[in-house]
């Protein structure tokens, strides 16, 4: 007799869309926004070369950056690796729809695609990246993974110090030491942060949130046990 076994033909592909804006460059512990997204999108590009699948990047600012196709082996992860940490973006803002969309044209196989950013969204067009959002989440598996650092939802009292906005430019001077001044700008974090939660859930897009001073390993696990 002869007995024929079958196997399963498993190839995978996952997305990284890497923000890359001046953003990211910011971080009050000893961690910048960068160094977290770096690490993540390392430890999530080898657990995929583990299972032998694909492994593709995007970088993107308010435009695409650099795209990296998809391809298998350590060599690539490596090559994927070398590029995030040493990047150079040629421009400072963010615009989350313009990688959103550029995936949905160039990924025609459904891909599972994590988005690595602060979703600090500059461009002001909440409904551009709703529809972008809407139609990548019907054609592929996105998961957003948002980075943050405390000193963006809560000011200390120091006194008065100047801010810089380092996608625009902005300056202002700031008294932290205002009781009135500390609340208003932890109600805005807290409402623009209610905005994107509101966005990424009405699109089903599983979340996790890591701050720079936290453990992300914790948040993954949270965020894989939960799909």
């Amino acid at each position: 007799p002869y007995i024929k076994v079958y196997e399963e033909e498993r190839e995978l592909t996952m997305m990284l869309i890497v923000d890359v804006s001046a953003s990211r460059m910011f971080g009050s512990t000893d961690r910048l926004k960068k160094n977290v997204i770096t690490e993540i999108a390392a430890v999530l590009a080898f657990s995929a070369a583990q299972n032998n699948d694909k492994v593709g990047c995007i970088f993107f600012s308010d435009r695409i950056e650099k795209f990296i196709p998809p391809k298998k082996g350590r060599s690539h992860i490596l090559m994927i690796i070398r590029e995030l940490v040493g990047f150079r973006p040629q421009h400072t803002g963010t615009k989350l729809s313009e990688p959103l969309r550029f995936l949905t044209n160039v990924s025609k196989k459904h891909c599972t695609t994590f988005i690595l950013s602060d979703f600090l969204d500059t461009s002001s067009d909440g409904e551009a990246l709703d529809d972008a959002l809407k139609i990548a989440g019907g054609k592929h598996d996105l998961v957003g993974i948002r980075v943050y650092d405390p000193r963006e939802a809560e000011l200390p009292d120091v006194g008065i110090i100047e801010l810089r906005d380092a996608e625009s430019g902005r300056k202002v001077w700031t008294d932290t030491s205002s009781r009135a001044v500390r609340d208003h700008y932890a109600e805005s974090w807290r409402r623009r942060s209610e905005q994107i939660e509101t966005m990424l859930r009405h699109n089903r897009i599983d979340t996790a949130t890591v701050a720079t001073d936290g453990d992300y390993v914790v948040e993954l696990i949270k965020l894989f046990k939960q799909r």
